[in-house]
């Protein structure tokens, strides 16, 4: 007699987690790998049930399918695209007209096409025109292999067991990411690198940096890490290359274009942040946009600049007097402050964070609450959405606990004590060492001055 549905479910949903177990890297510590294997399990639940919800609501039909809301496949993606088709074009920089922009997706897409705005700054031409020469569809699935080799190249070094990306890449910032189409990918590997690079790499770390800039609010606290940890090298090459791609912008664009920017495309994306309708609340991850609905947008925008404030503040300590710590502590400090100082921080943009989060778990490097912190961070995408839908505040004050709880870690006296007397007993190991209290924060046995 065949078996009912009730009865196979459970077995299938064993197999599943026993599948699943197999591919959690190896940790010594059981809460990391119960940690780790419940990501991995409800992650890959969420991920795959979306998308297939996803594919099987998309019309497939034409050159541009369209999804269940009406946005093309890939959605912001369709911005880098139509930006790289203006390169092209002797006017390029008419597009941070929202109008003029919107009228060309009406001709492009139908009448019907919800609004778009290009938020990105000039020098992004450069990087966006190769992809302009494609049909969209090709030049989506380019971006798409780009960015996921980019982010297993730039990222597997980072970790212990590779496998960890796969729970990375599984996480709600990573099926964001899918789904519109955006860079979160790209950007993790040149932040890793660039995080992981600046003594042995100059050039390329540098380079890499000079590269975010078309991406401003990831790199806002950069030349603030660099100028601490006196990475002038660094300094140089990122400064070279920004020239460079403002450089090409201009002969591509004209000064006209940056002009566009500051005139039409900076105010559009502060209407976009300050829509009386909350519209984008759910897909920011900012303290601005998670307190502006409670607390009005002047007394959150005063939040969100000292937020800024203290997150510069924090760079410039750490990197000048614990630059010794374990660098993937130092990471994630460091990411956590960049997604605490942008008031337009979408949750795809999470991503970086999240593979520095899940990292430090894997590396067994965080305590009971370290832990609750890094599974919060995986979450905060889901979260900001939920929250955000009913205006509520909650997920963007994450990354400022993690930041908080990090720099406590690291400038605790009691801690740098204990770190100081097992330094002491420590040897032929590597400059981590661990302080013998409950998985504590990894900090180098060499801190810089105090």
């Amino acid at each position: 007699m065949p078996r009912s549905p009730s009865l196979r479910c459970p077995r299938s949903l064993e197999h599943i987690r026993q599948w699943l177990a197999r591919r959690i890297p190896t940790v010594t510590n059981d809460a990391d790998r119960e940690m780790l294997q419940g990501l991995l399990l409800m992650g890959a639940l969420l991920f795959i049930l979306t998308l297939l919800t996803y594919v099987w609501t998309t019309q497939w039909s034409g050159p541009f399918p369209r999804d269940a809301t009406t946005l093309v496949v890939g959605r912001d993606f369709l911005n880098f695209w139509m930006y790289g088709r203006a390169a092209f074009t002797p006017d390029p920089s008419r597009f941070y007209d929202i109008a003029v922009y919107n009228d060309a997706l009406s001709a492009l897409l139908g009448s019907d096409y919800p609004g778009q705005n290009v938020p990105n700054p000039p020098n992004a031409l450069a990087v966006m025109a190769p992809f302009g020469l494609l049909p969209y569809l090709p030049a989506l699935a380019c971006w798409f292999a780009i960015g996921l080799l980019a982010f297993h190249l730039g990222c597997r070094r980072a970790f212990a067991d590779s496998r960890v990306l796969l729970i990375v890449a599984i996480s709600p910032a990573g099926l964001m990411c899918l789904l519109s189409g955006q860079s979160s990918f790209l950007t993790t590997a040149a932040l890793f690198g660039a995080l992981a690079w600046p003594s042995r790499r100059p050039a390329l770390a540098g380079i890499l940096i000079g590269l975010l800039t078309i991406k401003p609010q990831l790199g806002v606290l950069l030349p603030v890490m660099l100028v601490a940890a006196s990475q002038w090298r660094v300094i140089a090459w990122a400064t070279l290359t920004t020239l460079v791609l403002i450089a090409v912008s201009v002969a591509i664009g004209g000064l006209q274009s940056w002009h566009d920017y500051v005139a039409k495309g900076l105010p559009t994306m502060n209407e976009v942040l300050r829509d009386p309708s909350g519209i984008a609340v759910p897909f920011h991850a900012s303290i601005f946009m998670n307190l502006r609905g409670l607390l009005g947008d002047a007394i959150a925008e005063a939040l969100q600049t000292i937020a800024a404030l203290l997150a510069a503040a924090g760079v410039f300590a750490v990197f000048r007097y614990r630059r010794d710590a374990d660098p993937a502590v130092l990471r994630v400090f460091f990411l956590a402050c960049t997604v605490s100082a942008s008031p337009y921080f979408g949750i795809y943009d999470v991503l970086p964070l999240t593979c520095a989060a899940v990292a430090l778990v894997a590396s067994g490097a965080l305590d009971g609450t370290g832990r609750r912190l890094a599974q919060l961070t995986f979450w905060l995408p889901a979260l900001q959405l939920l929250f955000g839908y009913v205006q509520m505040p909650g997920p963007g004050l994450i990354a400022p606990a993690f930041a908080i709880f990090i720099g406590w870690r690291l400038f605790a006296p009691t801690r740098q004590t204990a770190v100081a007397r097992m330094s002491e007993t420590t040897s032929g190991h590597s400059r981590a060492v661990r302080v013998p209290a409950e998985g504590a924060v990894l900090v180098g046995a060499a801190d810089g001055p105090s």
